[in-house]
């Protein structure tokens, strides 16, 4: 048992368990952020643009119980009255969610690259150590004088 807890301790305290602890809890305060941008400035004007439509609202009735009209059911009461109901509006604002924190994201991890490639030098490309045979196109170190290949010779590289 206490090897198993040692090898635990070992992993937990790997650096890349903590970056991913750390970045988990900042998602979900990001996600926080995120749902707040949408819900209170993006899907306002979408529902302008779409005569008023709260997408979060809308809703299908699959089933009415006896005795419930399908005029007193909202989004908000549908499971108190006992309908079954198919909230395909919240999976829209769900969509538009992911799709822009993805977007967020993608332009952070942008930026970041870009930062922190700022000051680096650029790695010089190493010297070729192949080339092309004339003859048979196989690919031949550069010191060579005759092909392995096809035996055919190769002309010196004039620089």
């Amino acid at each position: 048992m206490k090897k198993i807890a040692g090898e635990f301790k070992e992993f937990i305290m790997r650096g890349n368990v903590m970056d991913l602890a750390v970045g988990v809890i900042i998602g979900g305060a990001f996600q926080a952020i995120v749902n707040a941008f949408i819900n209170d400035l993006i899907m306002p004007f979408i529902g302008l643009l779409t005569g008023g439509i709260n997408f979060n609202e809308q809703f299908l009735i699959l089933k009415l119980p006896e005795g419930v009209e399908a005029s007193q059911v909202t989004y908000a009461n549908a499971s108190e009255l006992g309908a079954s109901i198919w909230g395909y509006g919240a999976f829209i604002t769900a969509l538009i969610n992911f799709l822009i924190m993805a977007i967020v994201v993608f332009l952070l991890v942008k930026a970041i690259n870009k930062a922190s490639s700022i000051g680096k030098k650029k790695e010089e490309e190493p010297a070729p150590t192949t080339k092309k045979c004339p003859h048979c196109c196989e690919e031949v170190n550069i010191n060579a004088t005759k092909c392995p290949h096809c035996t055919g010779d190769i002309p010196a590289e004039e620089e």
